[in-house]
């Protein structure tokens, strides 16, 4: 089952992301550590997809050298 997205909210705000704000069910966070934001689209009680899920897991990898 794939997570929602208010858990990929969730590990981003962990790892130290901070939410920028967005239009509509867009989110877009950033890290002082990151070259680029990324941008979350869905309503919290969303399934979230599988790009979106991989697009976390690489900023936070990303993030964490």
């Amino acid at each position: 089952m794939p997570p929602k997205i208010r858990e990929l909210i969730e590990l981003l705000k962990k790892a130290g992301f901070v939410d920028r704000g967005g239009k509509g069910s867009h989110r877009n966070f950033t890290h002082p550590h990151c070259a680029k934001p990324i941008t979350i689209s869905g309503n919290p009680g969303d399934d979230a997809k599988p790009y979106q899920q991989r697009q976390v897991e690489a900023a936070i990898k990303e993030c964490k050298k």
